[in-house]
């Protein structure tokens, strides 16, 4: 499967008309993520569970992603408390998938690899 290293495109400036991705794009895009990432049953989000020891790795990963989303300009939905951080990307705008949750999926992946 054909997929596309998005780590240096930029997110595209988001009013609504970014359009939602197609379910065989989706899948593609999610074939170059870590495989952490699910996909909900909507098909609506990306999601990725980090499993960190104590609390203050969980902030410092959630100050990241948000750090990463203001950089970015497209702003993810994240839960952290002790040993976890959660980082969920969908575009509200659109209602579903876009390329730009990819792009920051993707970047986040490099930021966070070991």
């Amino acid at each position: 499967m054909n997929t596309t290293d998005l780590t240096n495109t930029p997110c595209l400036a988001c009013n609504g008309d970014v359009p939602l991705l197609s379910e065989l794009a989706v899948q593609t895009q999610m074939a170059a993520l870590d495989e952490n990432w699910q996909l909900t049953a909507s098909n609506t989000t990306i999601t990725r569970r980090y499993n960190v020891k104590g609390f203050a790795k969980a902030v410092y990963l959630a100050n990241l992603a948000a750090f990463l989303a203001d950089r970015e300009g497209h702003h993810p939905d994240i839960e952290f408390g002790w040993g976890y951080c959660a980082v969920s990307f969908t575009t509200h705008d659109a209602g579903g998938l876009t390329i730009n949750d990819f792009i920051c999926a993707q970047k986040l992946d490099t930021l966070t690899q070991s």
